[in-house]
């Protein structure tokens, strides 16, 4: 029976309207809390900007940083005559200053400082000799040591500075102030640097190809005050960087080519990456925050609560298996055993709407997931990507980016190259190891400086 009463009819549509308030406002209060909990950017939000953990007890919440009582602790280690580099005497003179009468000397006590000497360049005239022979009359010159062919700065403060900028993110306006070197020379220097490394990036670019496991991330990175990209494709022996005006496909395309390549390619589930001609293994950090966030999504729903509780330890454990002392086995037989697991609650029944959208992931990407359980070398996650790429990350909030074209092309040059030696150098500093490959460019500048570069443990030199 239908009730036409008008009164009535209008009571229900209040009811209605009340009713869709409420729920606005209970989904707004369950954003807000959420936001409180995991940051202003919600999942995304970095660890080290979460307000609160939420695996932090009571008893770490309370406890104050430093040391843990009891902790010896190492201390300083002063020097002896024999370790000093330098010994200076000093003394409180003669006369005492309070009442002008002779002082005694009672004891010398040494004390132990470590002090460095301003960073200043120092200008060096050289009288270079030119001489003929008296026989078939050719003429030798000598060459200035440690010196780039027409340049005006020498390979030492060359190294550092270029080590300074592209290696520890250092802006280049600190590097004048601290060199004295005006800002037009010092880009002019780099410039000039990458046309002497640029054929490297091919030799990086092939040996990060052949390597049996291959990483790749990508972040913002402005040029000229437009949006761009800063791309990484590394190793754990190589890194390669590309700073590109574009987040498209054809970034990867140029690093991959198109012949089928060796190894797997671990990378988050950008789809830019998908149709690179070498197997995916998909990283396992970002789906276990996306299954996560299905709980803060759905608090109420107990199926959801249920789904994730199970999954997400899974996920978990598979990303820490790889660190545990296994024997291989033990790994493959505990990574089999997480497989099945992970399978079976993939394929179980579900009722949920989200539940689904999550396990069709999973379905559809099965061939991505799973090939850290054939092979140890393959980690689940990405995180030698993302920490390669954090210091990209900030100097591009020191620097702002990149003022050129030709300024984003020097530094992925420049970067590449650094970046990579300082993973294969051994004992020397980076420096160092620049600056010798400066100098074998400053006694011969037709010299083949791949022959120079150092190779992957990975490729042994002919």
């Amino acid at each position: 029976m239908v009730n036409n009463c008008e009164g009535c009819l209008e009571k229900q549509r209040k009811i209605d309207q009340l009713l869709e308030e409420v729920q606005r406002l209970k989904a707004k209060l369950r954003y807000q809390e959420r936001k409180d909990q995991g940051g202003i950017f919600g999942s995304s939000t970095p660890s080290s900007q979460l307000p609160l953990k939420a695996n932090t007890d009571q008893e770490n919440r309370n406890r104050k940083g430093g040391a843990r009582p009891g902790h010896k602790g190492h201390g300083r280690s002063a020097h002896s005559q024999e370790t000093a580099d330098e010994i200076i005497p000093i003394d409180v003179g003669e006369i005492c200053p309070d009442c002008g009468g002779r002082l005694k000397l009672k004891e010398v006590r040494d004390r132990t400082v470590i002090e460095t000497e301003p960073i200043k360049p120092k200008k060096v005239l050289y009288h270079l000799s030119y001489k003929k022979c008296i026989h078939c009359h050719h003429v030798f010159r000598a060459k200035a040591p440690g010196v780039l062919p027409k340049a005006l700065y020498g390979n030492q403060i060359t190294a550092q500075t270029a080590v300074m900028h592209y290696f520890h993110g250092i802006p280049m306006g600190r590097i004048c102030e601290m060199t004295d070197i005006p800002l037009g020379s010092l880009v002019d220097l780099f410039h000039r640097l990458s046309g002497y490394f640029a054929p490297l990036v091919d030799l990086i670019k092939e040996q990060y190809r052949l390597a049996p496991v291959k990483h790749a991330d990508e972040t913002g990175w402005r040029n000229d005050g437009q949006s761009g990209y800063a791309w990484l494709f590394c190793t754990p022996e190589s890194s390669l960087f590309s700073f590109q005006n574009t987040r498209s496909a054809s970034v990867p395309r140029s690093i991959f080519g198109d012949k089928k390549l060796p190894g797997v390619l671990v990378v988050d589930r950008y789809n830019a990456y998908n149709k690179a001609p070498v197997q995916i293994q998909y990283c396992y950090a970002h789906l276990l925050r996306d299954v996560e966030k299905l709980e803060k999504d759905f608090p109420d729903s107990p199926e959801v609560k249920s789904f994730v509780s199970f999954l997400a330890p899974l996920l978990s454990q598979a990303m820490h298996l790889r660190s545990q002392p296994l024997s291989d086995e033990q790994y493959y037989r505990e990574a089999k055993e997480i497989q099945k697991k992970l399978i079976e609650i993939i394929e179980g029944p579900a009722q949920h709407l989200a539940i689904r959208a999550m396990q069709d992931l999973f379905h559809t990407n099965e061939h991505r997931l799973y090939h850290w359980v054939q092979d140890r070398r393959v980690p689940p996650d990405n995180n030698l990507a993302e920490r390669d790429l954090r210091p990209t990350v900030i100097a591009r909030k020191v620097s702002f980016g990149s003022s050129s074209d030709a300024g984003s092309k020097t530094r992925s040059i420049l970067m590449s190259v650094l970046h990579t030696l300082n993973k294969r150098r051994k004992d020397q500093s980076l420096e160092s190891i620049f600056k010798n490959l400066l100098d074998e460019i400053a006694k011969n500048p037709t010299v083949q400086i791949a022959s120079l570069f150092p190779l992957p443990k990975s490729i042994p030199r002919n």
